[in-house]
């Protein structure tokens, strides 16, 4: 705990102050018009913009982005009422695989087109199509990708996938998407998880659990795609990818308890003080996250890749919406 202090205490601090800023939203207009999820991600940017923090303050920083957000997921499965969220059937499951593999697909050849040495086009891909930062960092090591192609593929997803949570919500009027269809959407666009609750969240409950249990189904396609990368580079050391890298902890913790309430062994008291204590840590981690993205880093990659990525993300978001209505969700 000594050494995860001080970082934790800084998210903390930023945690409190975008419930502080939530607060005056809603005191100013009735309901807050950017939600604390929002606030602490963005506030943790701007902090990191004009203050660095020293080495002592990473492993708080990245614990409370990492193991918090983690446990945070899992928690929510208590929340979560499954028989309404699986409504679609499946439906629903055949659009999470096809949008991976076509958006994996298609990323990689926009990238490829656009002038990105293979290995760094294959990370843009990834983090593309299944989860952002995690997958770049799972897939990295297995294709044998250089320090300076997980720095570029990074950079970029943390960066477009703030201007994904602000700017998806405006969508659904003008596509006319229910919320369960707004949140299959956010679930199969949006990078990462913390991105994920806080472009679905601000919007609706429904909207929220639909997307975080879409973005899970998805982020399991991790573990495939590693395989697939894994056995095609065939690692020099003859590694195989261990089953907890190719499915993390807390999918598997969330779908247990989600199954555990639909089964009826988890009482309903039990949900509210659950879905806030999850909201809490979620803001933790998102704060987390924005201290983690330097904006910085952006002027150091070059244009072909913010091409690269803004033309993916395009085509992930299209992706979404034909296989919405294309499969008739609902």
């Amino acid at each position: 705990m000594k050494r995860l202090a001080p970082g934790l205490f800084v998210t903390l601090l930023i945690g409190v102050a975008s419930f502080a800023i939530a607060e005056v939203e809603t005191r100013l207009v009735g309901h807050p018009v950017i939600e604390a999820l929002v606030v602490a991600l963005l506030l943790g940017m701007l902090v990191r913009l004009a203050w660095r923090p020293a080495p002592a303050f990473e492993p708080g920083i990245r614990f409370a982005a990492k193991e918090l957000l983690e446990v945070s997921v899992v928690l929510l499965g208590i929340s979560v009422d499954l028989p309404l969220l699986v409504r679609a059937g499946p439906a629903l499951g055949v659009a999470i695989v096809c949008i991976v593999v076509l958006g994996l697909t298609l990323s990689r050849l926009i990238a490829r087109g656009l002038g990105l040495r293979p290995r760094l086009a294959t990370l843009v891909a990834t983090g593309n199509a299944i989860c952002g930062n995690s997958a770049i960092v799972a897939v990295a090591p297995v294709i044998g990708a250089s320090a300076e192609d997980i720095a570029s593929s990074i950079a970029f997803t943390a960066i477009l996938g703030v201007i994904v949570v602000l700017g998806l919500p405006f969508l659904i009027e003008p596509l006319g998407l229910s919320h369960y269809q707004y949140g299959v959407l956010a679930g199969l666009s949006v990078y990462a998880v913390p991105q994920v609750l806080a472009a679905a969240f601000p919007v609706s409950v429904l909207s929220g659990e639909v997307a975080t249990l879409v973005k899970l189904v998805r982020v399991l396609m991790l573990g495939p795609v590693v395989l697939f990368f894994a056995l095609r580079a065939r690692d020099v050391d003859g590694k195989t990818p261990s089953f907890g890298q190719l499915v993390p902890w807390f999918i598997v913790g969330f779908l247990v308890l989600a199954g555990l309430r639909a089964a009826g062994v988890v009482p309903a008291t039990w949900v509210a003080p659950t879905r806030l204590v999850s909201m809490y840590l979620t803001i933790l981690a998102m704060a987390a996250l924005g201290l983690s993205a330097d904006l910085r880093s952006v002027a150091k990659a070059g244009s072909r890749v913010i091409g690269a990525v803004s033309l993916s993300l395009l085509v992930l978001i299209a992706l979404g919406v034909a296989f919405i209505h294309l499969f008739s969700i609902r």
